[in-house]
């Protein structure tokens, strides 16, 4: 299946054990690489499961730090948890990155939904209807201080009162809106605010049913479905590179066009070049 909007090929880099100038070597390898677009990090504070200990820097100051020295990859943290930050503190800080960076920000924001971590930090999990009702909020307040010189908010989850955000982000209207789910209320709030949908789901016939839920969704409040990007995370072991170009290949097949492969820390650049080569450049020439 034939999409009008071109591929989008990025890389996603995890922090767990990876030191900044390990993942500063990726990045800026990748940043020389024509074909990859864009870069990834998480917003976890720590390793998930039975072993949670060991390094794990923290996403956005570490953002910002490969923001100042990298040049044309568009970047963003993939995807930040609504929980974790009050979204108007948020909004400063990605105003900030979006001028490090010289525009090329990419706002990647989620419901969050770890309690592991939520319960290290004593930070409070509200439930699940609630932090869906909790990012539409922030969608919202973070748009209008990105755009407006003063917002005063009163909502049912966050109040500001002539809240400004200066320096404003460079990109305009804003920075592009990444919001990552797959469950039907999450979804509307995608129709409603996302520039770029990312959906981790297991299989492409589940992707394109949830595909399907989306753009019903636009429908109903009169969004063009095709405004919004489709987007999905694709694993890559080394060793096997076909793996990734089939597993592309499937999801390109069910409107996927924003494509991040999740790399190992430390890389090589050799990876990086055998990964555009084998595979992203490929299926762009295919996809034309």
């Amino acid at each position: 299946m034939h999409k009008s909007r071109p591929l989008s090929f990025g890389i996603k880099t995890a922090q767990r054990h990876a030191t900044h100038d390990a993942l500063l070597d990726v990045w800026q390898a990748a940043d020389n690489i024509s074909i990859f677009e864009h870069a990834w990090i998480n917003d976890h504070f720590m390793g998930l499961g039975s072993t949670p200990t060991g390094p794990y820097l923290e996403s956005w100051t570490l953002l910002a730090a490969l923001a100042a020295q990298t040049r044309h990859l568009r970047i963003g943290v993939m995807v930040t948890d609504n929980t974790y930050r009050h979204p108007a503190l948020l909004a400063k800080m990605a105003a900030t990155v979006d001028v490090i960076s010289h525009g090329r920000l990419n706002f990647g924001i989620g419901t969050g939904w770890s309690e592991q971590q939520h319960h290290a930090y004593g930070i409070p999990l509200p439930p699940p209807g609630e932090r869906i009702r909790r990012l539409g909020e922030a969608c919202e307040l973070i748009r209008r201080l990105w755009s407006e010189p003063l917002v005063t908010f009163e909502g049912r989850y966050y109040q500001l009162s002539e809240a400004p955000c200066d320096p404003k982000p460079l990109q305009k209207p804003s920075p592009p809106l990444v919001i990552g789910g797959e469950g039907e209320q999450t979804l509307k709030v995608i129709a409603q605010h996302a520039d770029i949908w990312d959906c981790s789901v297991e299989s492409p016939e589940i992707y394109q049913q949830k595909s399907i839920l989306l753009e019903n969704y636009c429908v109903a409040i009169g969004r063009d479905p095709a405004s919004i990007e489709h987007s999905r995370h694709i694993s890559v072991d080394p060793s096997d590179l076909k793996a990734a170009f089939q597993e592309t290949r499937s999801f390109i097949e069910v409107g996927v066009t924003h494509i991040i492969y999740h790399v190992p820390v430390p890389d090589s650049q050799n990876l990086l070049h055998r990964l555009a080569e084998e595979v992203a450049l490929p299926l762009q020439a295919a996809y034309k």
